[in-house]
């Protein structure tokens, strides 16, 4: 698979991603249905997300974030059952998440067709932190506020637009081949960084996290 559309099969839910693989490979399509897809790679991709490693100082800025009492919540395009799938085996990272802040693409928060890059499950993830962000694109002014209160790191583009839409600061860590694609592109996003150690809290008004190293970026 190529990088032009992993970028877009990231953010997706699992039906929509099997959509458009399948979109890009007519014969493969002409073979089977998007449900025979799904299954045929279900057992590799529980295989795969099982040794799947977290991103650099992802761990690190989690439990410090936990640790200075900042509220977190977590948003994401996959379901439920593939969210498991893919974390069961990094509980040190997502057993700090309280389990009624972890919002998924099949959540009921999120109405089917609405996942990103529409802003609803980062909207969804706010309310879980008792924050009055009101609801899809429409909010009153004292809301728009406290959505851009909110700050969203995203490894994709559906959700830094999603982000971007929900009008919250939205910190984009791309791998480095996706931001190739379109190396002057940001999608919105107010940094675009290599790794989540370059992430300054203190630029964002936070205090300095315990345990989280932060590594300014080097110059060339």
């Amino acid at each position: 698979m190529t990088w032009e559309i992993k970028a877009g099969v990231m953010g997706k839910t699992s039906v929509m991603a099997a959509e458009y693989i399948l979109s890009h490979f007519p014969k493969v399509k002409d073979d089977m249905t998007v449900e025979e897809y799904m299954k045929e790679g279900e057992q590799k991709r529980e295989e795969l997300f099982r040794k799947v490693e977290p991103m650099r100082g992802a761990a690190a800025l989690v439990k410090g974030l936990y640790d200075a009492g900042i509220p977190i919540a977590l948003a994401t395009g996959s379901t439920y059952e593939n969210f498991k799938f893919k974390t069961t085996h990094l509980p040190h990272i997502f057993s700090l998440f309280p389990p009624s802040c972890i919002l998924t693409g099949d959540s009921p928060e999120v109405k089917p067709g609405r996942g990103k890059p529409k802003p609803d499950v980062f909207l969804a993830a706010a309310h879980s932190l008792g924050r009055d962000v009101g609801t899809a694109e429409s909010c009153t002014d004292a809301q728009k506020i406290e959505r851009s209160k909110g700050i969203v790191f995203e490894d994709a583009r559906p959700g830094v637009m999603a982000g971007v839409a929900a009008g919250m600061n939205v910190i984009w860590v791309p791998d480095a081949e996706l931001l190739a694609l379109d190396p002057n592109a940001n999608f919105g996003a107010k940094q675009v960084l290599t790794h989540l150690e370059e992430w300054n809290p203190q630029e964002w008004g936070l205090p300095a996290l315990p345990g989280f190293n932060h590594c300014p970026p080097t110059s060339d």
